[in-house]
């Protein structure tokens, strides 16, 4: 696959409409493509646009699991199911730049010398000249062990071999040249036991993960062989989304703040409902923000049939009804628990409607017609959140984010009151 570093003209950042909701990478015979969320600000410098691409592979890593990673390739075709090896892949790829060459196994050598790891046995068998009054020998010269590249070794081969198929596929990223095709027969089931023999008497880190990356390539080889295509990535951003704000944002237990059902039957036993989950919790200074992670597409159109709907906040509505009454919390909080809700969604800060360049803005609220609106869970605030910024920092500590986002909540829960227009009319169509 002959394919320029032009990273920037192989990237797209989708807009969450139909049949643009692949957030990932493709790859075929060739082409390379690189999906990113919508609301995405791709960086300009080819090096940049490395780490972008690089960054997205680990968000998407970190967050997807196997049922996540599907693609609609077709509108009535089954989903496809999308579990490219990417990691292994790209660990064979900086393993072989970094070392800048294959890995070798190493023959034991014997050699006279001094200078080196002696081999005692031998040298006293092979270099003594004599021995002295007081019975210690004399050595003329010693046996030193060495090692030295074995390059006919099947490993190397297999490794070679790998290196060709990661570059094939992935080495775009980094290089437009291809290195030299080892022109080995794929025999994979020989690679596979060759490669787990190996592994179970590696104790060298990184071997070890090299040798798992080959197996998990060749594994996937194996099994897809047939297939022209390569996909990492996935149909479903929105549970990633959800995933990123609740790890800035959440609490590890949120358990208490679930409202609960359950049937009593006449002539049965008490049948349990399953809780309603809010998306995340977020605590501070003595509140409690209810958030609702939205991949909606108002953040990047500004057209208001891309927000959230009637069902999603009265269910918001409900989560912060259900802490607020609760004498749990009042306990804590006392009769007035204060209970804050927002919805976020993904926008540019760098290119938006808003007239914002903040990480985060405020877009406005929603209230409903069944509540009297003067408790601050009853006014739902929309804030957005710059895509790019959540995705580079949804690691390490969180204490000024989770800051900023509360002053962003209790600021619009301000900059919103009374300024909804009298006569607005429902279309969710």
């Amino acid at each position: 696959m002959a394919i320029g570093l032009n990273l920037k003209f192989r990237c797209h950042i989708n807009e969450n409409s139909d049949g643009d909701r692949f957030v990932g990478i493709k790859v075929d015979s060739e082409n390379a493509m690189v999906y990113f969320p919508m609301g995405y600000q791709l960086s300009e410098s080819e090096e940049d646009i490395r780490q972008d691409i690089l960054q997205l592979i680990a968000v998407l890593s970190e967050f997807t699991e196997s049922k996540d990673k599907v693609l609609h390739r077709q509108k009535f075709e089954a989903p496809h199911t999308v579990n490219f090896p990417v990691n292994a892949y790209m660990n064979i790829i900086r393993s072989y730049l970094d070392q800048q060459n294959y890995y070798k196994e190493k023959d034991l050598v014997r050699k006279r010398g001094d200078r080196g790891r002696k081999d005692w046995a031998a040298s006293l068998k092979n270099n003594v000249a004599f021995f002295q009054e007081d019975g210690t020998p004399f050595f003329n010269d010693y046996t030193i062990v060495g090692l030295t590249p074995n390059e006919k070794n099947l490993i190397t081969k297999i490794h070679k071999y790998c290196v060709y198929k990661s570059f094939k596929q992935l080495g775009w990223l980094f290089t437009p040249h291809l290195p030299a095709d080892p022109h080995i027969e794929e025999q994979h089931d020989m690679f596979l036991y060759t490669l787990r023999r190996k592994l179970a008497v590696t104790y060298n880190d990184k071997d070890k993960l090299l040798f798992q990356s080959m197996i998990s390539m060749i594994e996937h080889l194996d099994e897809h062989t047939n297939d022209k295509q390569f996909y990492f990535g996935t149909d479903r951003f929105e549970y990633v989304w959800e995933e990123l704000i609740n790890t800035v944002f959440g609490i590890s237990d949120k358990a208490d703040y679930f409202p609960r059902t359950k049937w009593s039957i006449c002539r049965g036993k008490p049948w349990n409902n399953y809780a309603l989950e809010p998306d995340t919790i977020m605590l501070y200074d003595n509140k409690i923000y209810v958030l609702d992670a939205k991949y909606y597409r108002y953040g990047i159109t500004g057209n208001p049939r891309h927000l959230p709907e009637s069902t999603s906040i009265n269910k918001q509505i409900t989560y912060g009804e259900y802490i607020y009454t609760q004498q749990k919390f009042k306990g804590k909080y006392g009769d007035d628990v204060p209970v804050l809700n927002a919805f976020l969604m993904p926008f540019n800060r760098e290119s938006n409607t808003f007239a914002t360049g903040d990480f985060f803005a405020n877009i406005g609220e929603a209230t409903s017609d069944w509540k009297n609106n003067d408790h601050p869970y009853q006014r739902v605030q929309g804030i957005v959140i710059d895509t790019r910024f959540l995705m580079y920092n949804y690691y390490g500590s969180h204490t000024s984010k989770i800051l900023k986002m509360a002053e962003t909540i209790d600021r619009a829960l301000i900059e919103n009151s009374g300024q909804l227009p009298a006569d607005t009319t429902e279309d969710e169509n």
